[in-house]
């Protein structure tokens, strides 16, 4: 390559890792050679050479040098390959790794998310040698496309985690961007091959001297990575090959039994109870309890590096992973599910991608990206008989002091599961370029994402009973009594409009998402200063729309047919990296951010569009039996007596009216819908960092490391969900929204106080809008400090400190989920407040130490350690219809806390036990809010300390140059010595204590608190907790 006038030269698209060579030769100098250079992923690299002091016309150079401080412009963090081999890495995932930087939270209570500076991990990016291989629909919680990490951990070579990254390149994501980085095959063979173990002797039995049996198991995952030459210095091949065979635990049970997660609930008694119920009345077998299940996981990657010639390189992959377990649907804290009730889940993975990176000249080089991902995604029912879901309220009162605590206890087939099958086709492009010109490197480039869905999703089909309005502390074991009188209070059918096949309910669309880029990055004051000044702009497209309801357009004014075709948004992005001295250098930029939200907020209205299926429900049932007189009254299906579908079986078929009315295809049931002046949301950030090199006087040493970063950012239209059938008719006492929920094309409506103005309740609008006024912040605060010692030992110590705040937390895939899962004083309008994602402290240490203690075989001890404080949670009260507030929806109104027993806004009633809710008020530290709503996410679950261990011990290969390896990894070895350390304890989903059942006195304007139920409070995760042992061996060659 040849300088440019100013002496700066720029190469693209190598391989990371190395070490590569730099050799400088000038007519009028002499050459210089810089060696083991090693490149880094997410980072470019500036360096200097002197040849002397004459102007030099021309220099060449022969590959990129990168020995140079990095340009890490925007906070990062970057792991290489000796990172990832010596991990303390149980799960074989990157999660393992990432968590070594503070800002990085992963949720091992709820299958590993991974969450940035207080993000959803649904607004992460994953990219793959530069391609996305994202969970374009949000399903799963840990943020990838499948059930586990798609990709085998022994195929990486490097791996960053980008916060902020300033480069116009970076897109899809507002949290943060995780960039991964696959092997290649060089000249030489090189390969391993390993095998790791554990069972239900290396994991532990207890916690907080409570005896939890972990069941029958074992655990074994196997694989190899090899790669070579095809044909020297010209093509080259890697494979790697992973397979897991491990599980899952499930260990719940009743709140007087003794297992890891009992329900606070309901009995052991009240469970065998229901068990008789389904297999005497309904003759169904619900399902035995579970403690473990298994999981498969496959997994393999093939690559092919082929050096075209000296201007062109190119790679082709292919990434394959099959994985499939069984999941709760419903395991909240105060959930019981039977093992019938689980679900299976799997997802297939099939990703191609093709790269071509030509350098044209010395000064213009291009970069051709092509990418093709297909996923099967499938969530299936363990319930094979046709079951429906039935949900049944229980209360106990296990320890006797008169307070009760309230459970659901679910059977049957899960009610979103009924009918559920997602594919997706996903096909990328790229095609970039970049000009050096002086001490200037123009940059620009198009890319292309669309996206092909096949999605099937009903809920109901084959119904769904409620059994939870007439049960109370009172009478504990009603809604029991009312399983087995064959009297539900809620009856729950959709289906396919006018044929009740659940395959015409399915939906498809097509969509794409289009991307121009432009940036100048400068490079001044002899290469000391970077400067990035750039613009993105991305737009979508798509012909598909939603199919247009006409009662929904009477309804609300707009039609429910729109989607993102032609929305836009334009992203100016602006960063620096500066090196003041050798030894300091700051860093910042600021930019503005979009993408990552789930596809599946869009597709929601593609399915439930009140057309295509119909959804009806009848709620306070009031029957007698399923054959009675009293079945339906007349204000919904309109029939007097109503027999049952097919061969009349309780349970197994659904009333003939329900089906007779989904047949009729003229349903006004409920829509998903985008607002008509949505916008795409997004996200401004701010970053300002540093690092600084250092030495301390006598034994403390040289060669410190100090980072720190300040990361702001700023929600901008970010996504809501609301319900358009509701207005506004009252003021509760303290000053919140009371509502109903409407049919806005009534002309009664006008006022919807009106006795005549017709209601939607439970057949809800729901709405994608956008946060109007307060939108979203972050505040993160975060430093590391390291040193690396010549005897082998290095340690790294880090701190964040975060405050996060959302509207809307939207936690779910369903539009009723994302709108009900949020703690809120208004329902439509919920205001600003501490997020869920929220770690306000976290503090890490990892520590390794090095040493050949027998000949060149290294031994090898690395320990990771972390403390966070916990997640937040709200403190709520209701009742079972959730009609205080008139949104319909339990469970999730925040708390007003009285003033005290004369509290004007409060009535208690005779059995309300003021004594014990006023005594926990002082505890929790509620009293302090008396006499306003406590805001949400107030309250912080307790820290949580963990340590991991990995030790290793390389052994003599067969033949020289190859090296066998033993390891064990102690996960949570706290918890190893005593079983009181290293518990993990939070109040779960979605973060909200229910204490009062409550109601609304209209004609008083107070509030009836009923009931004080016992709060759940911060319970253990199980499988976060105990320690667990691994052992395994590796062959390297």
């Amino acid at each position: 390559m040849t300088t440019t006038n100013a002496g700066n030269f720029t190469a693209g698209g190598l391989r990371v890792g190395g070490p590569y060579t730099v050799r400088v030769s000038s007519p009028q100098h002499a050459d210089q050679t810089i060696t083991d250079v090693m490149v880094q992923l997410g980072s470019a690299y500036s360096f200097a050479v002197t040849l002397g002091d004459v102007t030099m016309e021309e220099v060449t150079v022969t590959a990129i040098a990168a020995r140079g401080a990095p340009v890490a412009i925007g906070p990062a963090t970057g792991f290489s390959l000796d990172d990832l081999e010596n991990a303390p890495a149980v799960n074989r995932d990157i999660n393992d790794l990432i968590r070594i930087d503070p800002r990085i939270y992963i949720d091992e209570a709820d299958v590993d998310g991974i969450q940035c500076n207080g993000a959803s991990s649904r607004y992460n990016s994953l990219t793959v040698d530069g391609i996305k291989l994202n969970d374009n629909f949000g399903l799963n919680r840990n943020g990838y496309p499948t059930q586990r990490m798609p990709f085998p951990y022994d195929a990486i070579q490097q791996v960053a985690v980008e916060l902020a990254p300033f480069d116009v390149q970076y897109g899809g994501f507002t949290a943060c961007n995780i960039n991964a980085v696959t092997k290649s095959g060089t000249n030489e063979f090189h390969g391993s091959v390993f095998f790791d173990y554990t069972s239900d002797d290396f994991i532990g039995g207890g916690l907080e001297d409570t005896i939890i049996p972990p069941g029958d198991f074992n655990e074994k995952r196997y694989g190899f990575a090899i790669g070579g030459p095809i044909i020297k210095d010209k093509l080259f091949f890697f494979a790697a090959y992973q397979n897991d065979e491990t599980s899952d635990s499930f260990d719940r049970c009743g709140a007087d039994e003794a297992c890891g997660r009992p329900v606070e609930g309901v009995t052991a008694a009240q469970l065998a109870r229901i068990d008789t119920i389904m297999r005497n009345v309904y003759n169904y077998d619900p399902g035995a309890r579970i403690t473990n299940a298994p999981v498969e996981d496959e997994k393999y990657l093939i690559k092919l590096d082929w050096n075209v010639n000296d201007q062109h390189r190119a790679n082709l992959t292919y990434n394959f992973n099959d994985g499939v377990n069984l999941t709760t649907s419903d395991g909240d804290d105060d959930e019981y599910e039977f093992s019938n009730h689980f679900y299976q889940r799997g997802a297939e993975l099939n990703a191609y991608s093709a790269n071509l990176f030509s350098d044209w000249n010395d000064n213009f080089s291009t970069e051709v990206r092509i990418g093709h991902a297909k996923l099967d995604n499938s969530q299936v029912t363990r319930n094979g008989v046709g079951f429906p879901e039935f949900r049944i309220e229980t209360y106990a009162d296990v320890d006797g002091d008169g307070i009760f605590s309230r459970a659901n206890v679910f059977v049957g087939g899960d009610d979103s599961r009924q009918s559920n099958k997602l594919d997706y086709k996903s096909t990328t492009f790229k095609l970039a370029g970049s000009y050096s010109l002086d001490n200037h490197v123009i940059s620009g480039g198009f890319e292309r994402e669309a996206l092909d869905v096949a999605n099937l999703f009903l809920q109901h089909s084959i119904g769904e009973y409620r059994f939870d309005e007439q049960c109370s502390p009172a009478q504990p074991d009603l809604c029991i009594d009312k399983v087995e009188a064959l009297s539900p209070d809620d009856i729950y059918y959709g289906n396919a409009a006018g044929t009740n096949n659940p395959q015409d309910a399915a939906g498809a669309l097509k969509y794409e998402i289009n991307t121009l880029y432009v940036q100048d990055e400068m490079s001044l004051r002899g290469d000391d200063l970077q400067l990035v000044f750039g613009l993105r702009y991305d737009w979508y497209t798509s012909d598909d729309l939603p199919t247009a309801n006409a009662n929904f357009m009477a309804r609300n004014g707009f039609t429910n047919a729109t989607n993102f075709d032609g929305e836009g948004l334009i992203q100016p992005r602006f960063g620096f990296n500066w090196d003041l001295t050798e030894d300091v250098s700051v860093r910042g930029g600021i930019g503005l951010y979009s993408g990552g939200n789930p596809n599946v907020w869009l597709t929601n209205n593609y399915q439930v569009d009140g057309v295509t299926q119909i959804q009806a429900r009848e709620f306070n049932v009031g029957l007698s039996d399923l054959n009675g007189p009293n079945l339906m009254d007349a204000r919904f299906l309109g029939a007097p007596t109503v027999p049952l579908s097919g061969a009349g079986r309780p349970g197994y078929d659904i009333p003939q009216a329900f089906v007779d009315f989904v047949a009729t295809g003229t349903a006004n049931s409920s829509v998903n819908a985008m607002a008509p002046d949505f916008e795409i949301p997004s996200q401004w950030k701010f970053a300002l960092g540093g690092t600084y090199r250092f030495d301390l006087p006598g034994i403390w040493g040289s060669d410190y490391t100090l980072s720190g970063d300040i990361l702001l950012t700023k929600g901008q239209d970010s996504a809501i969900i609301r319900d358009a059938t509701l207005a506004q008719v009252d003021t509760a006492p303290d000053g919140r929204p009371i509502y109903r929920s409407i049919d806005r094309s009534d002309p009664d409506c006008v006022n919807p106080t009106a006795a005549n103005c017709s209601s939607r309740n439970f057949n809800q609008d729901f709405i994608l809008g956008n946060v109007s006024g307060g939108d979203s912040k972050q505040t993160a605060v975060s430093f590391s400090l390291s040193k690396e010692y010549d005897n082998g030992f290095d340690w790294t110590f880090g701190y964040s400190y975060v405050e996060a705040e959302d509207v809307s937390p939207m936690t779910s895939s369903v539009a009723f989920s994302n709108f009900a899962n949020n703690a809120v004083s208004d329902a439509n309008n919920p205001g600003r407040a501490i997020s869920n994602y929220q770690i306000p402290q976290r503090f890490i240490l990892k520590a390794g130490y090095r040493k050949a203690f027998w000949r060149d075989l290294d031994t090898r001890v690395t320990v990771f350690g972390s403390a966070n404080e916990g997640r937040p949670y709200s403190y709520s009260f209701t009742n079972d219809d959730g009609d205080i507030f008139g949104d319909r929806i339990d469970r999730r109104h925040l708390l007003y806390m009285p003033t005290g027993a004369m509290d004007p806004r409060v009535r208690f009633d005779p059995g309300f036990d003021q004594a014990a809710f006023f005594a926990f008020a002082d505890r929790a530290g509620l009293s302090g809010y008396g006499g306003q709503i406590v805001p949400r996410n107030e309250f912080d679950s307790g820290w949580w300390t963990k340590f991991d261990v990995r030790l290793s011990q390389e052994l003599p290969g067969f033949r020289e140059g190859q090296k066998a390896s033993a390891f064990i990894v102690i996960e949570n070895i706290g918890n190893l010595f005593n079983d009181e350390w290293g518990v993990l304890k939070e109040v779960g989903f979605p973060r909200i204590e229910d204490i009062v059942d409550a109601d609304y006195d209209a004609a008083a304007n107070q509030y009836i608190f009923q009931n004080f139920n016992a709060p759940g409070g911060e319970r253990r995760s199980t499988g976060a907790s105990l320690w667990e042992i691994r052992l395994g061996v590796k062959y390297s060659f």
